[in-house]
């Protein structure tokens, strides 16, 4: 479950209404399970390969494709699927992350919070929605704020689970800014939770990493009550 040490930074014990997830869920790699091939195809043909099959699982379920309202369908989640909303399982689409020296020497931490994150659940394929909230403090460079959301963003367009997505965002963020004075909260819900099994509507998922300077308990207080937490 380790990797140098950061999973163990995940505060298990913030998550509250969790879903049944099982013993499997969390064994599972801090890394997107890719296959190695996962590349070698063009986007133009993995649309079309997932549009041949989306139409196939539509007429299974008897749905007629002759409609005018259905018939575009395939084609269209083929191109959301490659294009959009998984479009973080491609390394090209990346954001790329410049750095800029702290000239005003600002040595506290900066927050960053209420970025959107909307996400699948890679158990269900449904979605996963929320917030972000992220802080870091300066080892000598900045980063533009816009880059934060991207970053949440490219990691939140692929199947996940929410842990996973924590720790990946706050692993990227630590190589991006060379600190490991970095802090990621999500607060998320998620439609597994609420269109399906036990249909809740009313909980979320809180998942958090604290590396560096917020392992200490004040520093963490001081990013948590920025939060209203």
């Amino acid at each position: 479950m380790k990797r140098n040490g950061t999973l163990s930074n995940i505060q298990l014990n913030d998550m509250i209404e969790t879903e049944e997830i099982g013993d499997d869920h969390l064994q599972s790699s801090l890394e997107t399970p890719m296959r190695k091939d996962a590349f070698a195809m063009e986007d133009e043909v993995k649309i079309e390969l997932i549009e041949k099959h989306f139409r196939h699982i539509m007429e299974i379920m008897g749905l007629d494709l002759n409609d005018d309202s259905l018939k575009g369908t395939p084609k269209r989640v083929a191109k959301m699927y490659i294009k959009e909303v998984f479009s973080g399982l491609d390394p090209k689409n990346k954001p790329s992350v410049t750095l800029f020296d702290n000239k005003y020497k600002y040595d506290q931490m900066l927050v960053e919070k209420d970025i959107t994150v909307f996400s699948n659940c890679e158990h269900h394929f449904v979605p996963i929605y929320g917030k972000a909230h992220i802080a870091y403090i300066s080892s000598g460079k900045v980063i533009g704020l816009s880059k934060l959301n991207r970053i949440v963003e490219y990691f939140s367009k692929r199947p996940q689970v929410q842990e996973r997505l924590t720790v990946q965002i706050a692993d990227e963020l630590k190589r991006a800014l060379k600190t490991e004075d970095v802090a990621v909260v999500i607060d998320a819900q998620h439609m597994c939770v609420q269109s399906r099994g036990i249909r809740d509507s009313g909980s979320s998922t809180v998942t958090a990493f604290y590396g560096g300077k917020f392992q200490d308990e004040n520093t963490r207080k001081e990013f948590l009550s920025y939060l209203g937490k």
